[in-house]
């Protein structure tokens, strides 16, 4: 017998492999009334102002971990913020110089309106309270705000100009996006914060030209899910430019799409998809 033919007779036969499947359970199949559900159920109010201080402390924690696993924690810059429930002057902030992966929520910084802690260990970032101090104090409706040195938010910055709606996703933005062209250095006092947070008026993000971006929204989870959802979109332009000569949405359809994925409960639902195997993974984050 040839080598060939012992080959042959040595390869197992095709039913030999191992199931790729378990065995259906064998009950019958219990249907319940049929029902039509296309949405989420309403996130229920909390039940006092602690709780709704330890769910913004939560949110805020675990926002910091995610952008850690998304790449923007460049160095000692960024900073995302919290509105205070019970004193609307103050915000709650990540110390300066602790890593975002490694933050938790006791180590997060209240501060008030004059930049001073009162409560946590500093030191707290210059930059972090004179922008976000402004954009607190100019929009009531914000509860947070997001920014961080993003790399395809840097890039796009550097362009000067706002994005064209090129996608679905960056429909979120269409319109809804500002670009503040003023670039003075590092943001180191709060007439300049003021400056950023008027060119981000009502809107619910703001490309800063030669330095990043910047979101604001009415929930921890909104403006940390569109800071994500932004550098994506700088992402996506940065490529199809490379690639050729994109073709943008038109302005009715964009606009309408900007009605179906740029609310904030749509954002607080993306978040929450994140923030759920970021938890089970990184438990000590509520600590």
């Amino acid at each position: 017998m040839t080598d060939l033919s012992n080959a042959l007779q040595n390869t197992p036969a095709p039913h030999s492999a191992p199931a790729l499947y378990h065995a259906p359970d064998t009950a019958p199949l219990q249907r319940h009334a049929p029902i039509r559900k296309f949405w989420f159920d309403d996130v229920a109010p909390r039940e006092s102002i602690a709780a709704e201080r330890r769910y913004r402390q939560e949110r805020l924690a675990v926002a910091f971990r995610l952008f850690a696993r998304y790449g923007f924690d460049q160095g000692l810059a960024g900073h995302i913020t919290a509105r205070d429930p019970e004193w609307p002057d103050h915000f709650w902030v990540n110390p300066f110089g602790k890593h975002f992966s490694r933050i938790r929520v006791s180590d997060l910084l209240l501060v008030n309106a004059e930049g001073e802690i009162v409560v946590g260990e500093g030191p707290l970032n210059q930059a972090a309270f004179a922008i976000h101090a402004a954009i607190h104090e100019a929009r009531p409706d914000v509860v947070a705000a997001a920014h961080t040195h993003s790399l395809y938010g840097k890039a796009w910055s550097t362009l000067g100009r706002t994005l064209d709606p090129l996608t679905q996703d960056s429909c979120a933005f269409y319109q809804d996006h500002a670009l503040f062209d003023d670039f003075r250095g590092v943001v180191l006092d709060t007439d300049e914060g003021a400056r950023i947070a008027a060119a981000l008026g009502e809107r619910k993000a703001v490309i800063l030209k030669n330095h990043g971006i910047l979101t604001a929204g009415p929930t921890v989870e909104a403006a940390a899910w569109w800071y994500i959802a932004l550098d994506n979109a700088c992402h996506a332009q940065l490529l199809a430019e490379a690639a050729g000569t994109p073709q943008p949405i038109p302005h009715d359809v964009a606009t309408l799409t900007h009605e179906q994925v740029g609310r904030p409960d749509g954002a607080l639902f993306a978040f929450q998809s994140l923030l759920e195997g970021l938890v089970e993974a990184e438990p000590d984050v509520l600590t």
